[in-house]
């Protein structure tokens, strides 16, 4: 698990509206981005550790379709805890 992908995910919800979800994939992406790699598929799993360390520290919440996730389980959206 790494801080750069705990990093990117926190940095992307702080851009968006409170109520706003953003996609693993795009945490990847900014990822892949600062480290100027053009594939950021490789960066997947590195997020998904992250997701999974700020879902244990309250930090963040997990949905699909609007509905509530505990874990992450197949696709997922993540969003600031405390809606």
């Amino acid at each position: 698990m790494s801080d750069a992908a705990v990093r990117a995910v926190m940095a992307l919800l702080a851009d968006r509206a409170a109520d706003a979800t953003i996609c693993p994939s795009e945490a990847a992406r900014a990822l892949a981005t600062a480290r100027g790699e053009a594939d950021w598929r490789p960066h997947m799993a590195e997020v998904h550790d992250a997701v999974d360390r700020l879902v244990a520290d309250a930090r963040v919440r997990l949905s699909w379709k609007g509905t509530a996730m505990a874990t992450r389980n197949g696709p997922y959206r993540i969003g600031r805890q405390g809606r």
